[in-house]
């Protein structure tokens, strides 16, 4: 169980909403919103030129200092699906002492029991370093993840790659990837000493030839087959949601009592053949 930080900042939504095309056999995450203005999609810079023709935006390093709300949108309002047993709540999304929280509680909100937290860059991103360094709770029917997606809402096909710790069991990531909507390229990998205990580096470098995916600094799986590996610029995406449908895979959900939380310490996007920008970086040792 995570304690509650002594002062906590909420965050207050802005911007225009990007929502997840739908998942379907049993791992669905509807869209919500299809519309979108182009002013809000951010601009891109140029890639390095062995990044091949996948735009991207610039190198950063985010670590919740402050809320960046030119790279930042929180979704708030609706739900990604009848699936989903919770509505994406500002109220959900907070700030304390460098550590972002995304929320799970009992508050009703439109027509569902529940609100959770989520945040998506304003901005896509191509091939190169993506990181992570974050803490979850423990619970049976809700999923804390870090991906990227990209879909139809953005006027693109759907490509995807995942970090999904479905909190049922905190001793496992499950890491995947979609493309062109889709999947079957699941893997539950070992977490040791569990999500919850700990904060947990978790990372994936995406190439034009591979996308690997490391935990904790160990590489945990590999894709090389090409028509398995994304194609379109993607954007960040952090969560918290709950299902009380999806019980074969996210297991039985059950009101929790109290509010639980995904803590993110740190998020990082290095862009392929750029240097390392912080030490603990995984672009500082990979090859």
């Amino acid at each position: 169980m995570n304690s509650d930080p002594k002062t906590m900042s909420t965050i207050a939504a802005g911007g225009t909403p990007f929502t997840r095309q739908a998942r379907q056999a049993g791992l669905s995450r509807l869209s919500a919103i299809s519309a979108l203005l182009l002013a809000a999609l951010g601009s891109f810079v140029t890639a390095p030129s062995h990044a091949q023709d996948i735009p991207s935006s610039p190198s950063f390093v985010d670590d919740f200092a402050s809320f960046n709300r030119e790279r930042w949108y929180v979704s708030d309002g609706w739900s990604n699906g009848s699936h989903q047993n919770c509505t994406w709540s500002k109220g959900l999304v907070e700030l304390s002492d460098g550590v972002l929280s995304l929320g799970f509680e009992k508050q009703k909100l439109k027509d569902r029991d529940y609100a959770c937290g989520e945040i998506q860059t304003k901005q896509r991103f191509g091939y190169g370093t993506y990181e992570a360094r974050m803490k979850t709770d423990t619970g049976s029917g809700l999923n804390a993840a870090f991906f990227s997606y990209i879909g139809p809402s953005d006027k693109q096909p759907w490509d995807e790659i995942d970090f999904e710790v479905l909190t049922k069991d905190t001793s496992k990531v499950q890491v995947n990837a979609y493309i062109a909507g889709k999947g079957k390229n699941e893997k539950l990998v070992d977490v040791a000493g569990g999500t919850e205990n700990a904060f947990n580096d978790y990372a994936f470098v995406w190439e034009k030839d591979s996308l690997r995916w490391y935990v904790n600094g160990k590489l945990v799986n590999t894709i090389t087959d090409p028509a398995k590996l994304p194609t379109h610029a993607q954007k960040i995406f952090f969560s918290l949601w709950g299902s009380d449908k999806m019980t074969g895979w996210m297991g039985a959900f059950a009101d929790p009592g109290r509010k639980l939380k995904l803590q993110i310490d740190r998020v990082a996007f290095t862009a392929l053949g750029e240097p390392c920008q912080f030490p603990e970086s995984l672009a500082c040792s990979i090859k």
